[in-house]
């Protein structure tokens, strides 16, 4: 007589378990990395240094530094700019540090995003 259903060997429902044991411990990692990335502080300048913009793991701006000599009342647009390409660099450079933190936990699975490899 034939089996119906089941798993071969019986083996996967112990495989399962192993799953989901692992992904609970990734799930703890996720957390505590994010906790701590938040924490962070990532700081970037442009102009040669005459702007500096900080940012949280939080992605929110938590500091702006002008020098003195930047800030021309003839030249608005120019302050806008480096203040917006160093706010820019700030965050690039958060998300790097995120990505590469992620990476290390999913160990090449592909990201959150990307799934499961089966």
């Amino acid at each position: 007589m034939a089996r119906r259903g089941g798993f071969p060997g019986g083996g996967m429902p112990g495989n399962m378990n192993n799953l989901m044991k692992q992904a609970q411990k990734m799930q703890r990692q996720m957390e505590e990395s994010q906790k701590a990335l938040e924490e962070k502080e990532f700081t970037a300048a442009a102009g040669g240094g005459a702007v500096e913009v900080s940012v949280s793991g939080k992605r929110e701006i938590t500091k702006v530094k002008l020098a003195e000599e930047v800030v021309d009342p003839d030249d608005i647009e120019m302050l806008e700019d480096l203040i917006m390409a160093a706010a820019n660099e700030a965050l690039r450079k958060m998300e790097e540090e995120a990505g590469a933190a992620m990476s290390k936990i999913t160990g090449g699975m592909g990201g959150l995003g990307g799934g499961f490899p089966f």
